[in-house]
């Protein structure tokens, strides 16, 4: 058997060696070993009218079960895919559990995708099920049902089913269809699968072409969810029961492994938010749940940061100062140890007691011993707040082809900026490294998947001769092992000059400096010199989660300072508002003072009118800044920094 394969069918050499022995086992293993440990534990927690319904693990593995005989009696067949279109839910999880022990293959589709999206992945994966959401997911499925020759049935989870039509079932009616399917008959399927076989399919948002899925064994779910999360020190039930909020897409790979699959694993109590967690409400159930372990993306603690921001601008003159004193005193104590004196140490816990304490129990993390970040990298300026606020992030690495993290930090493993070390088990090395020891990170283990779906060529891309999967990001190793991640290959510029400029630390810098930016982004790659574009902070529209034209609190605060009374976006950009744009100028000069050398100096820059989002297509699904997209958007406003 080969290292990697791209049939959906097909099986894998499992890397297994002495760093990580361990007899590779399914998903139905899995969940069967965690059945007789956890069964009457809770597992699943979902809001009804105001209250919270929760299942047992022994009621989620019947239900999974039940899931699984009614895909069946639907036609799914072997190696083809239940695709899952909708938010996270008990029924998304029963739904994927089932999937998989019916020998399908799971596929999350995001929900913001477009129905030709939804297409393309849907007819990839030769979906024989789809389970929709809603009356608006479902509307992009009927537009594109006659095109897809596999898809036989669709089961609607939380609306009603508005016309009857034939193959579309309500859940329930969908969990009762398979009630003649004998256990046997089920449980021949389960024993005939084996651990080196696909189970998931993870798309890629691919920030170029067509969607790539990432196909991920049985071994890469069940290894990565027993060690990855122990090395992020994730405790098992039997020594404390972690409660998690499920709220970021199941369809990344991210939120999949750590909420669904490491959940089974270690008997979690996953609670799940509303839908509009991401638009605000996330805040309220993190403090009804008060988890015990959290994982946001970047942009997710930067969205909490900047409303604690707002909320501290807006408080009086004693309060603000509390805060700042206490946050000063517990950033310096995080950053330098606890080499202080006594007395300023009893003054940093009093603070931690008296102020910070009460800023963790608001955010809903009185409970919380562990904050994840991942997915993207983290600014210096939120890490800093955070540890101000005695909040540790611990960064995680790794990517859809890594079944999410292959280098973690945590409370024992941890230095700052860095991402950790790989999981036990799991090895890094760097390529192509230059005189500074920055090198393209690859990666080795049992983390590491199988290929991508129908696509050979990109599959054999991906891995070298001896089959480390390359992951197109650089990075460095510290003498002790960290790795820190410094950017993508594909996002470093080159200018007209040759030079290699690395655009991340540039737009932190910018990002600090001046705090009405929201988003900056370097541009200069094959040109005579550095550009930017800025964003300025606004408010969200409540119900879409778009940018609107109204600056926020901090944004108004950074105007009055500078001498403007611009309360919107349009106000300072239509009028190329004199007092921001010389303040705005005056912050990017800072930046060039401390710039590596003349190149990395940013010589033009301009203020678009609106803040990127994933809607105006200058965002992924996860917040990630698709630079090929902005640069394709803003062509003109590009073309108008370098004309002659």
């Amino acid at each position: 058997e080969s290292l990697w394969t791209s049939l959906a069918d097909g099986r894998v050499r499992l890397r297994i060696d002495n760093s990580c022995p361990q007899t590779p086992i399914t998903v139905h293993q899995m969940f069967k070993e965690s059945l007789e440990k956890y069964g009457s534990l809770n597992a699943l927690a979902s809001k009804k009218n105001g209250k919270w319904e929760k299942i047992t693990f022994s009621e989620y593995y019947c239900l999974s079960r039940k899931a699984a005989k009614s895909f069946l009696k639907l036609g799914l067949e072997r190696f083809h895919s239940v695709a899952i279109l909708g938010f996270n839910s008990p029924e998304w999880f029963i739904s994927a559990v089932g999937a998989v022990f019916a020998g399908g293959i799971v596929t999350g589709i995001y929900t913001t995708n477009s129905p030709e999206a939804c297409h393309y992945i849907a007819h990839d994966s030769k979906t024989n099920i789809m389970v929709v959401e809603n009356q608006k997911q479902l509307d992009k499925i009927m537009q594109i049902w006659d095109r897809l020759p596999h898809l036989k049935a669709v089961v609607l989870y939380k609306d009603s089913v508005p016309e009857r039509h034939p193959n579309l079932y309500t859940m329930e009616e969908f969990l009762e269809v398979g009630h003649d399917i004998s256990d046997a008959t089920l449980d021949d399927i389960i024993n005939s699968q084996k651990p080196n076989q696909c189970c998931v399919l993870i798309y890629t948002s691919g920030t170029t072409g067509k969607p790539k899925g990432a196909m991920l064994s049985h071994d890469n779910i069940t290894w990565t969810s027993a060690h990855c999360s122990r090395a992020g020190d994730m405790q098992p039930a039997e020594v404390q029961q972690e409660s998690i909020v499920s709220y970021l897409p199941l369809s990344h790979i991210a939120a999949q492994i750590y909420d669904l699959w490491t959940g089974i694993k270690w008997g979690e109590q996953v609670y799940f938010a509303e839908p509009d967690a991401l638009k605000g409400s996330l805040i309220n159930t993190l403090k009804e749940v008060q988890p015990t372990s959290h994982m946001g993306v970047p942009r997710v603690w930067e969205k909490i940061m900047e409303k604690l921001k707002d909320a501290s601008a807006q408080s009086g003159f004693v309060k603000k100062k509390m805060l700042s004193w206490a946050m000063s005193l517990s950033l310096e104590r995080n950053l330098n140890g606890s080499s202080s004196s006594d007395l300023k140490q009893l003054w940093t816990r009093l603070a931690d007691y008296l102020v910070l304490a009460k800023i963790r129990s608001a955010l809903g993390f009185s409970c919380c011993k562990k904050h994840f970040s991942g997915a993207a990298p983290l600014t210096t300026e939120t890490l800093y707040f955070f540890l101000g606020l005695n909040i540790t992030l611990y960064e995680a690495y790794g990517m859809s082809e890594t079944t999410g993290p292959h280098c973690l930090s945590g409370p024992y493993i941890y230095r700052q900026h860095s991402c950790g070390k790989p999981a036990p088990g799991c090895r890094v090395k760097l390529v192509d490294k230059d005189t500074e020891g920055t090198g393209e990170i690859c990666f080795w283990g049992r983390t590491v998947f199988m290929g991508y779906l129908n696509m050979e060529d990109r599959t054999k891309e991906a891995f070298d001769e001896e089959g480390w999967l390359h992951s197109g990001d650089l990075g460095k190793l510290d003498k002790d092992g960290f790795l820190y991640v410094t950017g993508r290959i594909k996002d470093l510029i080159i200018t007209a000059g040759g030079e290699n400029v690395p655009p991340i630390p540039i737009e932190d810098a910018v990002k600090k400096e001046l705090p009405i930016v929201s988003n900056a982004m370097v541009i200069g790659d094959k040109k005579k010199f550095l550009s930017m574009f800025l964003t300025l902070k606004s408010e969200l529209d409540p119900d879409t989660s778009d940018p609107t034209d109204i600056l926020t609190e901090q944004a108004r605060d950074f105007c009055q300072k500078s001498g403007s009374k611009a309360t919107k976006v349009s106000e300072i950009v239509a009028t190329r508002d004199r007092a921001i744009y010389g303040a705005i100028q005056e912050g990017i000069n800072r930046v060039n003072r401390n710039a590596t050398n003349r190149v990395h100096c940013i010589q033009k820059w301009t203020v678009l009118p609106r803040d990127f989002s994933i809607s105006g297509g200058e965002l992924g699904p996860t917040m990630k800044l698709k630079r090929l997209s902005v640069l394709e958007k803003y062509r003109d406003e590009v073309d108008s920094f370098y004309e002659e």
